[in-house]
């Protein structure tokens, strides 16, 4: 039996006065799927999120969530921003960032504080970070407190844009992993942008590139690598450099048509 893709766009394009940024944007995010876009700059990945996210809606065609349109935010769709320092708010320390979602969700004070860790403790922070304020936090914990306060929100989709963009490479594969680990525990639809090859093919179970001017689907492959994955054996498998290079071979061709 098939299941109803979770996120569909059909035909969507996205114009900002006379430049077409997405034209005739088409594909489907499956429940439970990780899914990771991919392609040269200006291509549009960050608008679709976006679009994905109801932060900005199509010029054309139509954008569906669980069988219904998109018309803006949805508290059941979270987003995970590559800018974090700028997506936490500095005058509330690591418990209260997470309780904010809670708030808005009108959690009972008395069940926070066991939410909150439990979240925290998701995410990978110790137990002494719930008092920290973010400018007191490294950026790989930072970031892992944005997951948890989008976590406490309890979506059926993370959309993350490049969430590890900025970090160290050591920290980003740490947070790779854990990412792998949380959407496994929770369930997640995640759609995923990211510049970074290796890290679509790590992730996913489907990996999208785009064409640029405008964004539009150029490649589309099944990432049939077994789960869990490993940050060594994985990447070292044949499977994965085949896939690899395939999706080098159409970045590298994307570019050069611009």
């Amino acid at each position: 039996m098939s299941v109803a893709p979770l996120i569909s766009f059909r035909d969507v394009d996205l114009a900002f006065g006379p430049h077409l940024v997405l034209g005739k944007l088409s594909f489907d995010v499956n429940p439970g799927e990780i899914v990771c876009i991919v392609g040269p700059s200006g291509c549009g990945k960050t608008t679709a999120l976006r679009v994905a996210g109801g932060l900005i809606a199509p010029t054309k065609g139509e954008v569906m969530f669980a069988g219904a349109p998109i018309r803006g935010p949805r508290r059941d769709v979270a987003i995970v921003f590559q800018d974090y320092a700028k997506a936490l708010l500095p005058w509330r320390t690591a418990a209260g960032n997470v309780s904010l979602a809670l708030e808005a969700a009108g959690a009972p004070r008395d069940e926070r504080v066991g939410r909150i860790a439990a979240l925290l403790k998701r995410v990978g922070l110790p137990d002494n970070a719930a008092d920290k304020y973010p400018s007191q936090m490294s950026g790989g914990m930072q970031q892992r407190l944005q997951i948890a306060r989008c976590l406490a929100q309890e979506p059926a989709a993370l959309l993350m844009d490049e969430p590890f963009g900025a970090l160290d490479a050591m920290t980003r594969q740490t947070l790779q992993d854990e990412m792998l680990e949380i959407a496994r525990a929770t369930r997640a639809t995640i759609f995923f942008v990211t510049h970074d090859l290796e890290e679509a093919i790590y992730l996913g179970d489907r990996v999208i590139g785009l064409l640029p001017h405008p964004g539009r689907i150029g490649i589309e492959v099944e990432v049939n690598l077994p789960r869990p994955r490993d940050q060594v054996a994985t990447r070292e498998s044949p499977e994965f450099l085949a896939l690899r290079r395939r999706l080098y071979d159409f970045i590298h061709g994307a570019e050069g048509g611009r």
